[in-house]
């Protein structure tokens, strides 16, 4: 096994397996880290076996992350439990505190469980946005409109995961709820001023994070550029909130990304914002391209902050199973029940 310390780009693949350009691009240098989707899974045991063979390309072992929140977004669905959505949880939580969080606590469970059992290391979650009401990519992915609620809601979260083995990264920091536009297609502009986010920084001030994804959104408060390419904001993060974890850029293919210029301006930019490790998603020809003319000083805490995630991601875990059933039955009943 070849050792190759982790770099700052989280690249994906097109298929059910490996090719040589697949294993070529992930072995070098530049990249720690793979975002898996849909399409890149058919059953359980397929699953497994890509992921056995992806950690067995290097060492240290790339992070296999996902995007699988529950409700609408959950990458892999037939052989996992279809989990609600987070407003579902919040709905319960709004009629009864307890249980409500007895309940995502289950959720957080089974999410990081199941995923841990076919060799996927980390989900991007939890969705720390506030639900505004208008927004046209956040919606019921957000827990709740009450910062205080959410903070509840995905503090049980992250007792789950972390009992099923997996971290935390909360999401859009920071906030993406209030505007309208959906950064995948286009570029929201936020225009309150900072005292009027202080609802949405709130979960990042209390959560005890592994690592948040920064927003493709302005904030006119502070510059013209998205979350992603603002050193002031990733500044903000790292001296006003005081967060120490991984920094992650939402994927810099959305069109939200675009203000800055082809991929390999955005990446430049990111990781020269203070971003550790920067996405580049549905775009074979963008990878090739920052894989051949990028060539950064890389920031050796940075590395070190992303390869202590990805080694607490590999860590042996043990539950008792029908810890797991029982917890499976709850998040099925509550998906059932949203339905």
């Amino acid at each position: 096994m070849k050792y190759i310390p982790l770099g700052p780009l989280m690249i994906d693949i097109a298929g059910h397996t490996l090719t040589d350009l697949d294993r070529e691009r992930l072995c070098h240098p530049l990249v720690g880290g793979i975002i898996l989707f849909s399409r890149n899974y058919a059953d359980r045991e397929q699953l497994t076996a890509l992921t056995r063979e992806i950690h067995a390309l290097r060492q240290p072992r790339l992070l296999i992350a996902v995007d699988h929140e529950g409700g609408r977004v959950q990458r892999f669905r037939e052989g996992f439990t279809r989990l609600p959505s987070m407003r579902t949880l919040g709905q319960l939580y709004e009629r009864d505190p307890e249980a409500g969080l007895s309940a995502t606590r289950d959720v957080g469970f089974v999410l990081a469980a199941e995923l841990r059992a076919c060799g996927v290391d980390y989900s991007f979650t939890p969705v720390l946005d506030l639900d505004y009401g208008p927004s046209r990519v956040i919606g019921d992915r957000a827990f709740h409109r009450d910062p205080l609620a959410i903070i509840a809601l995905a503090s049980a979260l992250g007792e789950g995961l972390k009992l099923g083995g997996m971290g935390t990264c909360g999401k859009h920091y920071p906030g993406h709820g209030y505007v309208i536009p959906d950064s995948h297609v286009e570029l929201p502009i936020d225009d309150r001023p900072l005292d009027a986010m202080q609802d949405d920084l709130l979960p990042y001030r209390h959560l005890p994070l592994d690592a948040i994804m920064a927003a493709h959104v302005i904030y006119e408060c502070f510059d013209c550029n998205t979350a992603v390419f603002s050193n002031r904001w990733i500044d903000y993060l790292r001296n006003d909130i005081k967060f120490n974890g991984v920094v992650f850029t939402d994927d810099l293919s959305m069109a939200g990304a675009g203000v800055v210029g082809d991929m390999l301006a955005r990446v430049q930019t990111a990781y020269g914002a203070g971003c550790d490790m920067l996405l580049v998603c549905n775009s074979p020809d963008s990878v090739a391209l920052v894989l051949e003319n990028w060539h950064p000083e890389i920031d050796s805490a940075r590395r070190q902050r992303v390869e202590q995630l990805a080694a607490n991601a590999g860590q042996d875990i043990a539950f008792p199973p029908d810890r797991l059933l029982a917890a499976q039955t709850v998040a099925s009943a509550l998906f059932a029940a949203q339905a």
